[in-house]
């Protein structure tokens, strides 16, 4: 008996056995979709179980199945395609029927020492921005922003702002799309050491495109350029810590089946640098953010994904002394002021935006966005100072004389000034659009969008500023204490916007070429002016089979720049003097008849591409609202009183002097002016009438480790205006603006090094790099704006405000 229990307990742990064994023999398939990065489809990608034969390709929708036996091992799965970079996925197991849907990136290839970028030719005026450039550049703001500063027909005059003027137009111009969301900026900043980090992370960024103009209609109302931004969407883990002595950076990004997700953070200190300006003082600025962006894909055909954003600005000045000397040689004279005070900022931000995506087949796409914005800002402000101007008598060698002060000066005069602000401003944007694409054919598709937007702000402001001179007070009354300057407002504004777009795209073959054809059509209503908006577009661009190096395009539209709040605000005079704010409800948008065309011709030279590109734009300007800048603020007029034109040419040589990396040369040309009821013909504020850039990239002879960076801008000076006089004023013209930047930067640390293979610490490490900053290489003064003081005569003087010296940063880099 006890031998029959033993026989039937190995029978049946025997049949277990087997039956398990069956079990783990059955076949199980395995299928998903390989798709690029826009979400169509890769066909005849390869799909391949590593280390087997087992795998299959992509059909046309970018399909794959095939079948393979259970295991309770782990299973690593490739995916593969020419012209993208290559992923793989690891599986603890495989028991079961899996769908795995993977995303590929495109790729760059080097075939003997040359570097090839799968490229597309520019038949529209969306110029595509190579990322690896921005991690590269030199300057102290970085970022996306202070990469496309270089670009022809763009300028910067501060490099501690990441704003940027295209083809004369205003900062509040240029529009910033964020994974197809517009994104905004505070509005209360007065300086670019208050304005902080821009919204771009650069750490998370995976596509950059540009526009400098004639832009298509599903980009919204503002008259001067675009920047569209497209977020990672991470197929494998990666990340990268950053730290310098300006800021410092982190992000992570990593996919786990249907989700994935980026994060990163950043954080900043210009202490050191606003430590050479001329003004000395305690500066304890601090600026930080987190972002994320979020995706999680149901199946191949619905999608959604989260993106959000949180900022703050905390900027502390407290100011001690300041020495200018300016003037000319004949004419020198030097400016010193005793501060008391402080000034102390906030500014903090919120942004999220909850997107649902529908592709239910090859030839339609939908997306519905939720977006929401909060901006909460504080400016306070309470700063005394006592200044001294003195004519200063320069020796023979054009030299201050070493003699004491009352022996090499004369008094010009003496005078006190007090700034006092306590100003708030928050403001909410919430946005909800639709936005779909149907491909009629393989070279038609149709597009259209519509969106809604509530807008909300509350305005506080109260600052004024008093001044005297040689003790008498300005403006001098013996009756009343009189203010130099005060404004004052308590509004609010609250506004819904609606707005509409179609648009269709071609691409045809006709007389032997290639054409685009992207003729559109947008329309906007806004219910604080009753306003409606009709903006027709369109964009052409030719590319000759005879001369497959030649690209011709061309564009023409109506642009409106659609007001927002600061636009509204007029200042009135009360009973007793006091300037205050009151809004404009019968202010209308100003409007651009905006017609431009260009070309790219592409050559070789000493065995390099290079690629030239040139373009003439004229725009009609009408229902023009003036403006003055008082640094990096905008103070606009108001009213709808003039007309104008801004006219040039951009010209733009690219190409890599060095294999794999982008250098290029621009130049640009503009005569821009402004006729206004009441003041005349002045030019436009923002209208250099020339512009030089340059971005270089090097190796270091004989090692590819050591790259170097060189970037250098030369622009026209911008008309000044007496801020307390408005346009009234006489202009004159600033400066040019010269500046030279160096980076340089080792990978002291390859995967591929003997040391990173043998160390377990350093699995995983993509590289790690040192880099070292000389910013403003040669030290060269370039003017902000200008401080106004008077001497005892009533004579006034434009004291320049200058901007960073020569400044030394450092950082170090780990990718992993």
């Amino acid at each position: 008996m006890k031998s029959n229990g033993i026989y039937r307990l190995s029978f049946i742990l025997l049949s277990c056995l087997l039956c398990f064994q069956a079990a783990m023999a059955q076949s199980i398939r395995v299928s998903g979709y390989v798709l690029d990065r826009g979400d169509k489809p890769i066909p005849f990608a390869g799909v391949k179980v590593r280390g087997t034969g087992t795998g299959a390709t992509t059909n046309l929708k970018g399909y794959y199945e095939f079948r393979m036996k259970a295991t309770t091992d782990s299973v690593t799965i490739e995916f593969s395609s020419m012209g993208y970079q290559g992923v793989s996925r690891s599986l603890p197991s495989l028991t079961k029927d899996t769908r795995l849907n993977v995303r590929l990136a495109e790729a760059e290839m080097e075939l003997s020492g040359v570097t090839v970028q799968a490229t597309k030719r520019r038949l529209n005026t969306m110029e595509r921005v190579n990322t690896r450039d921005i991690r590269v550049n030199a300057g102290p703001t970085g970022g996306v922003e202070s990469l496309i500063s270089t670009y022809a027909g763009v300028t910067q005059n501060n490099e501690l702002s990441s704003q940027y003027s295209v083809r004369g137009g205003s900062y509040d111009e240029n529009m910033v799309y964020v994974n197809g969301v517009e994104v905004y900026r505070p509005l209360l900043v007065r300086s670019a050491q208050q304005e902080g980090l821009s919204f771009v992370n650069p750490d998370m960024t995976q596509s950059v495109q540009f526009s400098a103009g004639g832009f298509t209609a599903d980009y919204g109302d503002k008259m001067s350029s675009v920047l569209d931004i497209r977020y990672k969407q991470p197929q494998e883990r990666e990340g990268a810590v950053l730290l310098g002595m300006l800021q410092s950076s982190a992000y992570y990004g990593s996919s786990a089946g249907a989700f994935s997700q980026i994060t990163g953070v950043r954080y900043k200190s210009a202490k050191s640098l606003l430590g050479t300006t001329d003004t000395k003082a305690e500066y304890d600025p601090i600026y930080a953010d987190g972002q994320t962006f979020m995706t999680y894909r149901f199946n191949p055909n619905l999608s959604v994904s989260f993106l959000g954003n949180i900022s703050q600005t905390r900027y502390k000045f407290i100011p001690q002394t300041r020495e200018t000397s300016f003037g000319t040689l004949s004419d020198a004279k030097k400016l010193k002021i005793f501060f008391d005070g402080q000034e102390q900022d906030r500014f903090l931000t919120y942004f999220g935006a909850f997107s649902m995506n529908l592709v239910p087949n090859e030839k339609q796409r939908h997306t519905i966005t939720l977006s929401a914005f909060n901006s909460s800002e504080r400016e306070t402000y309470d700063i005394l100072g006592e200044y001294f101007l003195n004519d200063v008598q320069l020796g023979a060698d054009g030299t201050a004389s070493t003699a004491s002060d009352s022996e090499s000066s004369n008094g010009l005069g003496i005078g006190r000034n007090h700034e006092h602000a306590r100003n708030r401003l928050n403001y909410r944007v919430l946005n909800m659009g639709y936005r779909g694409e149907i491909k009629l054919s393989e070279k038609h598709r149709l597009q259209a969008g519509v969106s809604a937007q509530m807008e909300k702000i509350a305005d506080h402001i109260s600052e004024w500023e008093r001044r005297d001179s040689v003790g008498y007070n300005l403006p001098h009354s013996e009756s009343v204490l009189l203010m130099y300057n005060n404004l004052f407002a308590d509004t609010e504004m609250k506004g819904t916007r609606l707005s509409a777009f179609v648009q269709d795209r071609f691409n045809f073959s006709m007389g032997g070429g290639t054409f685009s054809l992207i003729p559109g059509i947008r329309a906007s209503w806004w219910s604080f002016n009753k306003e409606l908006l009709v903006s027709p577009r369109i964009s052409m661009g030719y590319s000759p089979e005879s001369n497959p190096a030649l690209v011709l395009r061309a564009a023409a539209g109506l642009y409106y720049q659609a007001p927002f709040y600061k636009e509204l605000r007029q200042t009135h005079k009360d009973a007793e003097g006091n300037n205050v704010v009151v809004l404009n409800e019968k202010i209308r948008s100003q409007g651009a008849f905006h017609i431009l065309a260009g070309a790219d011709y592409t050559f070789e030279m000493g065995g390099r591409k290079y690629k030239f590109t040139a373009e003439a734009y004229y725009k009609s300007l009408f229902n023009i609202n003036p403006y003055i800048i008082e640094n990096v603020k905008i103070r606009y007029l108001g009213e709808n009183i003039g007309s104008g034109y801004a006219a040039g040419i951009d010209l733009k040589l690219f190409g890599e002097l060095v294999p794999g990396v982008d250098s290029w040369l621009t130049a640009s040309i503009i005569k821009a002016r402004q006729k206004l009821d009441g003041y005349g013909s002045l030019p436009l504020m923002n209208a250099p009438a020339y512009n030089f850039s340059f971005f270089l990239q090097e190796y270091v002879p004989g090692n590819k480790r050591i790259t170097a960076t060189l970037r250098a801008a030369l622009s026209g000076g911008l008309p000044q205006l007496n801020p307390s006089k408005g346009l009234s004023s006489p202009a004159f013209t600033a400066p040019a603006y010269k500046r030279v930047d160096l980076g340089v930067m080792y990978k002291w640390l390859d995967p591929d090094d003997s040391f990173a293979r043998r160390s377990k610490w350093l699995t995983g490490v993509k590289g790690a790099y040192i880099g070292a900053d000389l910013f403003n290489l040669f030290d060269m003064t370039n003017v902000n704006s200008y401080y106004w003081v008077s001497d005892a005569y009533q004579q006034q003087y434009a004291v320049p405000n200058y901007l960073t010296r020569r400044q030394f940063n450092l950082r170090l880099l780990v990718e992993f």
